[in-house]
């Protein structure tokens, strides 16, 4: 079944349906993988979104090798994979020796990178974040690359805006954000040199219903926590959205790369998400803080005028995590942290 705002179901009601959601591919998807040819590696599969995506993209490609690259430290990850008919090839990609051994992947997803703790070594943030980015660019000059990157590299901006744009220069708060910064330039001087194609993925907020925005506000909302709305607007985009613009975006490449900005379309204030959620759970949120004038918030106009709106909406997104929240479902235990507003995480 394809993935359509009609498909969609009211509740999911277990893992296995929510990964069955994620790997499901739209028409729209089908049709820009098939405007690029070759094999699909994702370096870095065995995060939060490399998994599903890696098998959206099998699944939207069944003809195509998919591969998915990573040290798969966590348990059960390659075998989920290799259901999912996605090759799998175990690489600590701070080896460049490692790095130069692997297939020569036409189309490259670049999802690795440390955030979680990257304050506890900024060292290895940098080495994770910048260097391998270095070493990749320059064992796949000839590549496709969409690099994963973050809304964080940008300043905070007024919460009555739009939000940044993509030719708004990075500046952002903090040794992890600048980081990303380093990753984001080490792949755009590679490009530079080698005229490699590609696309920095700038990303706020995906969520799937283990982990994000919407995950963290239900959750202190049903344990009556109180939730921070000093940071008090956010954006973001369900992860299975998310996952496929990253895959639609070989087809959307340029050389030198560029950032496209994914997140959801909406800006959408803290306050008015705990409320919605208060009134399903009927119990009003617990508030601390005072909204700041300013905020994380990118401007999505460019990939809405490639991809168009997410399919999974925001009222949708809000009725599942409630749904899943109230039922004791299992959760990643990774918070957002969105609430920071210094950029040490």
């Amino acid at each position: 079944m394809l993935l359509t705002r009609q498909t969609l179901p009211k509740t999911i009601p277990d893992v296995a349906a929510l990964d069955d959601l994620l790997c499901r591919p739209s028409q729209a998807l089908i049709d820009d993988l098939e405007k690029v040819e070759g094999d699909i590696m994702i370096l870095g599969v065995g995060g939060k979104m490399g998994p599903t995506l890696a098998g959206l993209a099998k699944a939207a490609a069944p003809d195509r090798r998919v591969i998915g690259v990573a040290r798969f430290s966590e348990a059960g990850v390659k075998d989920w994979l290799h259901g999912r008919g996605v090759e799998t090839i175990n690489c600590d990609l701070m080896d460049e020796s490692a790095i130069r051994a692997l297939p020569k992947a036409p189309n490259i997803i670049f999802m690795a990178g440390r955030k979680f703790g990257a304050e506890g070594d900024l060292s290895l943030t940098w080495a994770m974040n910048a260097h391998v980015p270095a070493l990749v660019a320059q064992a796949f000059p000839s590549s496709r690359i969409v690099a994963f990157s973050t809304g964080c590299v940008y300043p905070f901006v007024p919460v009555d805006g739009k939000g940044s744009a993509e030719d708004m220069a990075p500046n952002p708060p903090g040794e992890y954000a600048q980081s990303c910064v380093g990753r984001e330039r080490m792949f755009e001087y590679f490009s530079r040199r080698f005229s490699t194609p590609g696309r920095l993925f700038r990303l706020n907020y995906a969520i799937d219903m283990r982990y994000g925005v919407l995950h963290d506000i239900a959750t202190k909302v049903l344990t009556g926590a109180p939730i921070d709305v000093s940071l008090g607007h956010v954006n973001f985009i369900w992860q299975g959205d998310a996952s496929a613009q990253a895959l639609r975006c070989l087809a959307h490449c340029t050389a030198p790369t560029s950032p496209i900005n994914v997140s959801g379309h909406e800006i959408l204030a803290v306050r008015d998400l705990a409320a919605k959620f208060g009134a399903r759970f009927g119990r009003a949120p617990v508030l601390t803080g005072k909204e700041e004038p300013t905020a994380w918030l990118t401007d999505t106009s460019k990939a809405v005028e490639l991809f168009g709106l997410p399919v999974v909406d925001t009222e949708q997104l809000i009725a599942w995590t409630a749904d899943w929240v109230s039922r004791s479902m299992p959760s990643l235990g990774k918070p957002t942290k969105y609430e920071v507003r210094d950029g040490r995480y």
